[in-house]
């Protein structure tokens, strides 16, 4: 099950009173269950009619936990059913007329190469949507103004990769940034984080360094596999002793 944070961002704040989720809550959200899905992904749904946020009158996303439930409810039929879109919008509808419906099943997944290209399949666009995102879809995801992106910044917090293009990872971020805020903890206080985060990566990257630099091709290929694997490896241990030296545990 999705947890949906009760609330979407906005002047320092991660929440509304109506509880409506800004687009970079929602993806925190749905991070947890699919890794790998991005704004953009979030974006191509919406234009796709599988759900639809309200509009700030400033044109801002908010979306309810309806919402993400739904979005999460499609993501998972894609992937673990490998549904094109078109089926699944039926489905969802049909679902809320109250009708009964099985879900259907269509086989296998493709590889690309069976014939019909994997993109076209599975209602995606044919092009692959890169992992980045410009400065103002930053300011827009985390709901922040360019003053609390510039402090962010000089904090190392967030860094642009060139040409004020960043990692899509920046929106997850910049949104816990905000999160954190609303109990009082300033960016300058996540200094230490950060450092304990590169001395981390530092580490993994010892390990891995040897494998990226072997003659063997496959050899070198595997070393992003194990750094996924060693990053969620560390990741998971450094929630664990947090929760134990606050002696608490998360759901």
């Amino acid at each position: 099950m999705l947890q949906t944070p009760s609330g979407g961002a906005g002047n320092g704040t991660a929440a509304t009173d109506s509880g409506l989720m800004s687009i970079g809550v929602v993806l925190n959200a749905l991070r947890d269950e699919f890794p790998e899905v991005t704004i953009s992904k979030i974006r191509f749904l919406e234009s796709e009619g599988l759900v639809e946020p309200r509009r700030t009158p400033s044109g801002y996303r908010k979306f309810s936990a309806h919402d993400v439930e739904r979005l999460g409810h499609v993501l998972r039929m894609q992937r673990d059913h490998y549904l094109p879109l078109k089926v699944i919008r039926e489905h969802l509808e049909a679902l809320e007329r109250g009708e009964p419906v099985r879900l259907p099943s269509v086989g296998r997944q493709r590889d690309a190469g069976d014939g019909e290209p994997l993109g076209d399949f599975l209602g995606e666009p044919e092009a692959p949507t890169a992992a980045r995102v410009g400065r103002a879809e930053l300011l827009a995801a985390a709901e922040i103004d360019e003053r609390d992106l510039a402090e962010w910044e000089s904090y190392g917090l967030i860094a642009p990769l060139a040409d004020d293009v960043y990692d899509a990872e920046a929106v997850t971020v910049a949104t816990l940034v905000v999160e954190l805020g609303r109990f009082g903890i300033e960016p300058r206080h996540l200094r230490a984080m950060k450092a304990a985060a590169e001395r981390d990566a530092g580490l993994v990257d010892q390990v891995v360094a040897p494998l990226r630099r072997h003659r063997n091709p496959q050899t070198r290929a595997h070393a992003e596999a194990r750094t996924k694997e060693l990053a969620g490896l560390t990741v998971k241990l450094h929630a664990a002793l947090v929760q134990t030296a606050l002696g608490v545990r998360l759901p």
